[in-house]
């Protein structure tokens, strides 16, 4: 399979280069590409696609047109990576799943909402002052670590370690206070 090419004169002076007619290049080889891409994607129409944007792509590169040997292997690529880029598209479509309806939260997910609030605030309040701030600002003022820092007046390495330390002592006290809960429970 050879490359038609035509002879076209690109400036006074320059004399005579090679550029590809895309038409006959479209012609000569537009089935032999559809082929490889139908053995890529498994689909006629989706093989046509890949490669009506090869030949549109080819089409917004004059660097490749210029040279013929360069744009049936730049066709070749292009189908290529076309084709896998709809392989992708097509199994993350298949593997998307619609989130479920959920029902408006009743009144009792309300109640359970507030108390769990209550809970977090009474254990948010057995923390040392400045754990209590970075962790406010961070997850209740959505501020980031660059920021509490300015506002605090400390460095970003501070932010990250007491959050880190505020955590696992949030965790500590309501662990601590479920338990307490718990155990007043079975008493009864």
């Amino acid at each position: 399979m050879s490359t038609r090419t035509t002879t076209t004169r690109t400036g006074v002076g320059t004399g005579m280069e090679p550029t590809v007619d895309i038409t006959d290049l479209y012609a000569a080889h537009r089935l032999q590409l559809v082929r490889l891409a139908v053995l890529l994607v498994d689909d006629f129409a989706s093989a046509e696609d890949v490669v009506q944007d090869a030949f549109a792509a080819l089409a917004r590169r004059p660097d490749a047109v210029q040279d013929p040997s360069k744009a049936l292997a730049y066709l070749r690529v292009s189908v290529v990576n076309t084709a896998r880029s709809a392989l992708r598209r097509r199994r993350t479509a298949r593997a998307y799943s619609p989130p479920d309806d959920v029902a408006p939260p009743g009144p009792e997910d309300a109640a359970v909402l507030a108390e769990e609030h209550r809970e977090v605030i009474a254990a948010l309040h057995t923390l040392a002052p400045r754990q209590r701030e970075v962790l406010v600002l961070r997850y209740w003022s959505n501020l980031s670590e660059a920021e509490i820092a300015r506002t605090l007046g400390i460095s970003q390495g501070t932010v990250k370690s007491t959050a880190s330390r505020a955590l696992v002592a949030l965790e500590k006290s309501m662990t601590k206070a479920a338990s307490a809960a718990t155990s007043g429970k079975e008493e009864r």
